[in-house]
Order: structure tokens, then C-alpha cells, then sequence
């Protein structure tokens, strides 16, 4: 399968600002998004590659988040997995700023039960149980080859792995959110893996 992607992003010259360096990944991000056509975006993202399911304990919590636009979308992953038997859950949070939680998603093939968030995502009702995650699909602006990643900037996710390492983290993004390298903080937390619609990176 081939994915339309943009010219060589990775020979522009390198942003080290953070703020300067999300502004033109999320650039990079819809701009592919949209050339990709709507028949061949359904087909992406559906089932998770053999080398991530060796990651994947047998009764593994799956923690996934649900898109907003020009992320590349989980949403096929949280069927599949629901359909393989395991529990899936989505980012919860009761107000801007707060810790970052998960609750169960009993039905990923029916969004009706969903309710915005206070960053725009959906998310489960304040009433679903909550459950801890043992792996996470992580959203992404940029990552690198080995495994290093460019957030929106909340640390949401970097505080949740720093609590609990012994999750695996996952990274979805496009092709074009690889990068050579990026500004890296002592708190920034690795990735054990990065999917794209072209490749696995990983494990690392």
C-alpha cells in the first residue's frame, strides 16, 4: 500500500524552538492528511503489526485516545483489540489541567456514549469505571527513529509513564512526523515503539 506523502521533510533545515518546531508539525501533519483520500485513509490503522502484539501482554489493558483532527486515528486499533478480547479505555479528565486518567470504552465501534473533553478530544462519561492501562497508543507531533517524541505540550503522557514505566507506550503518526532529532528535556519519556501507515519503528 502506498501513502501519499510530502517532499522530504526531513531535509528542511532543523527547528530547535519547541513552540516554533510544534507550529510546523502540525503543518506536516494536516498537509498529509489531507492527500491522502478518504477510501485509502479507511484503510490505515486497522490492525496492529506482529512486532507490537509481542509487546502486548495476554490480558493487557489498551489505553488509546480518541483523534482530533490531522492525528493519525487509533480508532482501529481500540476494535481490534476490543474484538481479540482485551478491555480499552480512553484519557479522562475532569477539568484543564487536572492529572490525566482512563476509563473503560465498553464500545469503540459506537462513539454516541462519548463526551467532549476539556482539550476538544472525546471521552468516556464521568460515570465509566476507571482502570490503569498496562499500553498506551500515544498522539504525537514529531518523533525520531529511535523512539523519541514532541507532544502538544501538556506532559500528560510524559507524567504518566514517569509514574507508571512499566506501561508499554505506543506512538501513531504519519510518515511525515519523523524527524532527525528534537529538543529533548529530562522529562521526556521514550517510546517503546512508533507506527506509521508505511512502518514499525521499534521496538526500542
Amino acid at each position: 500500500m502506498v501513502v501519499p506523502s510530502p517532499t522530504s521533510y526531513r531535509q528542511r533545515p532543523r527547528v530547535t524552538d519547541k513552540q516554533a518546531l510544534r507550529a510546523e508539525l502540525r503543518h506536516r501533519r494536516t498537509e498529509q492528511e489531507e492527500s491522502i483520500s478518504p477510501g485509502l485513509r479507511a484503510l490505515l490503522f486497522h490492525r496492529p503489526p506482529a512486532a507490537l502484539l509481542d509487546l502486548v501482554p495476554q490480558d493487557a489493558v489498551i489505553g488509546v485516545y480518541h483523534p482530533i483532527p490531522g492525528e493519525a486515528p487509533p480508532l482501529g486499533y481500540a476494535r481490534w483489540f476490543t474484538e481479540a478480547g482485551h478491555r480499552v479505555a480512553l484519557p479522562w479528565f475532569a477539568r484543564r489541567g487536572d492529572t490525566m486518567r482512563f476509563k473503560l470504552w465498553d464500545n469503540p465501534f459506537d462513539d454516541s456514549t462519548l463526551v467532549p473533553d476539556p482539550y476538544g478530544a472525546m471521552q468516556p462519561p464521568v460515570e465509566a469505571g476507571d482502570v490503569a492501562i498496562d499500553v498506551a497508543f500515544v498522539p504525537l507531533l514529531g518523533f525520531t527513529a529511535e523512539g523519541h517524541r514532541l507532544g502538544q505540550g501538556g506532559g500528560h503522557y510524559d507524567r504518566l509513564l514517569a509514574a507508571r514505566p512499566e506501561i508499554v507506550p505506543i506512538g501513531l503518526a504519519w510518515d511525515c512526523q519523523l524527524v532527525d532529532e528534537l529538543p529533548l528535556e529530562e522529562h521526556d519519556r521514550p517510546l517503546r515503539g512508533v507506527i506509521t501507515p508505511t512502518r514499525f519503528y521499534g521496538p526500542f
